[in-house]
């Protein structure tokens, strides 16, 4: 009877030392939220690349350093657009180099980023839509006087590009406000 206790003891004891057969296989992506489209249906986003945030940095680091040729580079090589917060619609990366000269010699931006998030979809298709999300302070020179607003930059990456971003701002009144009293 010791015998057979023993022997029992043992097995258990290497059964429950052995991991499970897929401890070694990815896990599966993790659900985060999910996206309505126009018709009302939703569509499951999960944790995306993080190659597509290191990407991002590097785009803003640019935009901040004023390299365009960085710039145009990260831009998609076809139909590249981007959405300012004003209703801008900035196609191809030619007039996107144009605006954003124009933009930086009258506004001096600077952007200091709050965060930054990435997500997948995919869409009908079966293809994946690789997105990043990220949240940013921007100081600008607006005709000597400096202006701070909050962007939310919305970018599609494709083919580890920019295809497409959108932007969203508020200025921070609050700040503002302080600024004039002082």
């Amino acid at each position: 009877m010791k015998k057979l206790i023993l022997a029992s003891l043992s097995i258990a004891l290497l059964y429950a030392c052995v991991p499970p057969a897929d401890s070694n296989q990815a896990s599966a992506p993790q659900e985060i939220g999910f996206e309505i489209t126009d018709k009302g249906e939703k569509i499951s986003l999960y944790g995306g690349d993080m190659a597509a945030v290191s990407l991002w940095e590097t785009y803003l680091k640019a935009h901040n350093e004023r390299d365009l040729e960085t710039i145009a580079a990260l831009n998609a090589d076809k139909d590249f657009v981007a959405y300012g917060p004003k209703g801008e619609v900035i196609k191809g990366t030619e007039a996107h180099m144009e605006f954003l000269t124009t933009w930086f010699e009258q506004t001096n931006p600077i952007w200091t980023t709050k965060f930054l998030i990435t997500n997948m979809y995919t869409d009908k298709e079966g293809k994946t839509q690789q997105w990043i999300t990220s949240g940013h302070d921007l100081t600008l020179t607006v005709e000597g006087q400096e202006v701070k607003v909050n962007q939310v930059h919305d970018a599609l990456v494709v083919d580890g590009k920019i295809k497409q971003f959108s932007v969203n701002e508020r200025v921070l009144v609050q700040e503002q406000e302080e600024k004039v009293k002082e």
